[in-house]
């Protein structure tokens, strides 16, 4: 393991310290941040609901594969499918994951930059009295300063980039195991506080009384998109986390678990969020509108009806920057561990190279929110985000899942899962869902994109 780690490879310490760094990679700013506007954006709890389905039957299936993937053959994504068909084309699908990390990562890390701000923001005690107005007009002039937002972008990067420099043990696991346990912690309590505000249940009945009839391709579609997101899944991160996980770790209990963690935490993020937005005395349904900065504004008014908020403030927003670090690490680390397994890079290098290339990469994202650009008219962010955070996730994944099941094989597959997993109760649910449903839900949707998009 040692050697390993020396070489620049490495593994995680136990399986409790996978979980935890997987879950962080999927939870991050994608349940906390992105699941909650695409609540809003999508008609409530319908989404919710096609959201859950998405994770139960797709996000576990592919997360399996991806895990299995990634510990046989102990490769990056390009690496892993060259081992298994080599001289193929399919090592192309591993480029277009390595590309497709880099791009999320390069407008990600601006939204992780702005949680970086909102925790200064707290510090110096700007959400004292706070109201919904004042809340989103504070958000606004924030995204519109372009030196602040690229301020706190490239301190996020660079604290990015020093993480993973260090490595999978002495980085990413000793931030995880330390840290993500407290923000599910804190994340509880302040969903209960919300569910006691005057006229939350509004909210909750928002947020979780589907009427199934308004369910369309186009929820199908970004249910499933948000599930890739949220699980770091058609990118090759689980590929890559996988290929650290020794042969004796169960990766059946490991997914289940990560799934599951990513799903609370999204659905906490709901129950904190829309029960809040319905019990502000001073914010009516023409007023709501489910913007980028809709954690931002809401979460301030939550804490400010808190007895100590500063404190509670302060440790949210700590906690908010590590999620979204544990998943920008995760990001970086795809392209990292790629030139350090096909061109023998060391990884302070291929580290300081690749984070220098997203942020200059991110650049564009930074000044396309907030004040009136061309960047912003074009709609850029939401551009990135539509075509790397959904449509090639999409896509990615249902290449992992060609692949395994025309050109690796189900029973190799097996074989690695049962590795740490001799009695796979879900068997027959996997193989069918692998085989069948997971790739051809995926493909039906996508066939339907010019549809869905507009």
């Amino acid at each position: 393991m040692a050697e390993r780690e020396e070489s620049g490879r490495g593994t995680w310490g136990s399986k409790i310290a996978f979980i935890l760094a997987a879950a962080g990679s999927a939870i991050g700013l994608g349940s906390l941040w992105r699941f909650p506007i695409m609540v809003g954006r999508m008609g409530g709890a319908v989404y919710v609901f096609a959201y859950i389905l998405a994770v139960f039957f797709i996000g576990f299936t592919e997360m399996l594969a991806e895990l299995a993937i990634g510990r046989h053959t102990q490769k990056n994504p390009v690496g892993a499918f060259e081992a298994i068909r080599p001289r193929s084309g399919w090592k192309y699908l591993g480029y277009a994951g390595v590309v497709t990390t880099i791009a999320i990562l390069s407008y990600y890390a601006v939204v992780a930059g702005w949680a970086f701000g909102y925790l200064y923001k707290t510090i110096f005690g700007l959400f004292r009295n706070i109201t919904w107005e004042s809340s989103a007009a504070l958000f606004n002039r924030f995204v519109a300063n372009p030196w602040e937002s690229l301020f706190c972008f490239l301190v996020v990067m660079g604290i990015t980039t020093y993480i993973i420099s260090r490595g999978v043990q002495s980085g990413i696991e000793r931030f995880a195991k330390i840290l993500m346990p407290l923000l599910f912690i804190l994340m509880i309590f302040l969903a209960f506080r919300a569910l006691t505000l005057p006229g939350a249940s509004r909210g909750v009945a928002f947020y979780l009384k589907p009427e199934l009839s308004k369910i369309d391709v186009k929820v199908l579609f970004f249910a499933l998109g948000q599930a890739f997101y949220s699980l770091s899944l058609g990118m090759g991160i689980m590929i890559t986390y996988g290929s650290y996980i020794s042969r004796e770790e169960n990766l059946v209990s490991s997914a289940g678990w990560v799934c599951f963690s990513t799903t609370l935490v999204a659905f906490l993020a709901g129950i904190i969020i829309y029960p809040t937005l319905f019990a502000t005395p001073d914010l009516t349904p023409e007023k709501f509108e489910p913007s980028l900065g809709l954690m931002f504004q809401t979460i301030p008014l939550v804490i400010a009806k808190l007895p100590g908020g500063f404190l509670f403030g302060v440790l949210f927003f700590i906690l908010l920057q590590v999620a979204a670090l544990t998943s920008t690490v995760s990001l970086l680390e795809v392209p990292v561990a790629f030139l350090i397994d096909e061109h023998k890079w060391a990884r302070p290098k291929a580290a300081l190279f690749l984070g220098g290339l997203s942020f200059l990469l991110g650049i564009p994202s930074a000044l396309s929110v907030g004040a009136s650009t061309a960047l912003t008219r074009f709609g850029f962010f939401n551009k990135m985000d539509l075509i790397f955070g959904n449509i090639l996730l999409a896509v990615g994944g249902l290449g992992v899942l060609i692949f395994l099941v025309y050109f690796w094989g189900i029973k190799p597959a097996l074989e690695e899962i049962r590795a740490g997993c001799p009695r796979f109760s879900l068997e027959p649910l996997w193989v069918f869902n692998v085989r069948f449903l997971a790739p051809l839900a995926i493909l039906i949707l996508l066939i339907f994109i010019k549809t869905i998009t507009g």
